[in-house]
């Protein structure tokens, strides 16, 4: 497989494999850094990839495990929290403010989760993974995925409705 090759082989997911990189390091550059670790090693299989039946499973799985062992280092207690910018198209400045808060509401309570609600709120909600490519990457039964979704949603769910209702949180 040539560069032009690999690189349209994997064009149509490195996007989530930042992404996912992103929510589980929470650092752009720590994301990027492990981004690029990831396709260098798919790069470094270049050969074999064709052998795999879901390269973006693979990748993905890759990525996961990746971000799992940074977060075990030590230079994990050194990540910075860095929000994303939110932006809509021209809505009022009340409305704008009221989104960027809930977003960060969300963003918060999501890396509150346990860390495999987490991951599937990410892979599912955000990407828009199927269940069973989600049991795939995380070597889980996918009613254990459903389990854990509906766990995760109903924690973001409550804690808005109270956040909402109370103004704290």
């Amino acid at each position: 497989m040539n560069q032009k090759e690999f690189v349209q082989v994997i064009a149509p997911f490195k996007d989530k494999v930042y992404r996912l990189a992103k929510r589980l390091l929470i650092s752009s550059e720590e994301a990027q850094d492990a981004t690029q670790e990831v396709l260098v090693k798919l790069w470094s299989r270049k050969e074999n990839l064709n052998d795999y039946n879901n390269i973006e499973a693979f990748a993905m799985t890759m990525t996961k495990n990746y971000c799992l062992d940074q977060l075990k280092s030590k230079r994990a207690s050194n990540l910075k929290i860095v929000h994303n910018n939110f932006t809509d198209r021209e809505p009022s400045l009340d409305k704008k403010v009221e989104d960027i808060d809930s977003f960060n509401w969300v963003e918060r309570i999501i890396n509150q989760l346990p860390e495999q609600q987490r991951l599937i709120i990410q892979m599912r909600d955000i990407e828009q993974y199927e269940f069973n490519e989600i049991a795939k990457i995380m070597n889980i039964s996918e009613a254990t995925i459903r389990v854990a979704l509906s766990r995760a949603r109903k924690t973001i769910r409550e804690f808005m409705t109270k956040t909402h209702n109370y103004g704290i949180g």
